[in-house]
């Protein structure tokens, strides 16, 4: 049985009909990559999913539960935790009192400590920012804290969104690499990612959306060599 399982879900916007039956599944130990042009709908997709919208029509299911049922904060209990488009850091808080956000739902003290150490371990930035206000970081580490801030709730999945977005090429490399270590923790990971050419390299399945619409999907290697997807994403012709 599918982590995820997400049918036929249309999501709209006042009358803007934004998603239009978009169906996609993914399995536990998975990357699962969500790619498309701006205004495709996969930010709508994830926030579909993690409760901050309801669809109209169709249903999602985690581990088999009808997600309806949950509101967003219900869902990061269950496992579900999300690392916005834009970070969404909070910006007068320090690093520590950021990543103590992320577990704000838990009482275990001291499995917290050892969470934030873990997180320390893949961002050694963040530990050497600790007692810094997170909104004096860098892009490259506002990012690091928003995926280390949603790694303090354990999830079972991980929803991310557009992580390379407005960071420098040597910043994106590293952010990818600690993507595929979390994944290799035992994380699941469904991944939004306007940079194909990356996301396609380290996810196991892709899906590629177009105004709403999942048009294709399939293996990451058979998206890489699809003529459409090389000539509408990965700038080959």
């Amino acid at each position: 049985m599918s982590l995820l399982e997400v049918s036929d879900v249309h999501a709209y916007y006042g009358n803007i009909h934004a998603l239009k039956g978009v169906s996609l599944n993914v399995n536990e130990g998975e990357i699962v990559t969500l790619i498309g042009a701006n205004g495709a709908g996969k930010t709508t997709t994830l926030r579909s999913i993690s409760g901050l919208m309801r669809p109209r029509v169709g249903w999602i299911k985690f581990s088999g539960d009808d997600l309806a049922q949950f509101k967003a904060h219900e869902l990061v209990r269950r496992g579900v935790a999300m690392v916005p488009e834009g970070r969404g850091i909070f910006a007068r808080l320090t690093v520590a009192e950021n990543l103590d956000m992320g577990a704000y739902h838990r009482s275990d003290r001291s499995n917290i400590k050892k969470e934030m150490d873990r997180v320390f371990e893949l961002f050694p930035r963040l530990r050497e920012r600790r007692g810094q206000v997170a909104g004096t970081l860098s892009g490259g580490e506002q990012q690091m804290l928003a995926t280390g801030r949603a790694l303090m709730s354990r999830p079972k999945l991980l929803l991310m969104d557009e992580p390379s977005m407005g960071l420098a090429p040597i910043l994106v490399e590293t952010i990818f690499d600690i993507i595929k270590e979390i994944n290799a923790n035992g994380t699941t990971i469904l991944l939004v990612e306007q940079n194909a050419h990356m996301a396609l390299q380290i996810a196991h399945r892709g899906y590629v959306l177009q105004t709403g619409e999942i048009v294709l999907s399939d293996s990451a290697e058979a998206l890489q060599a699809n003529a459409m997807v090389q000539k509408a994403y990965l700038g080959i012709e």
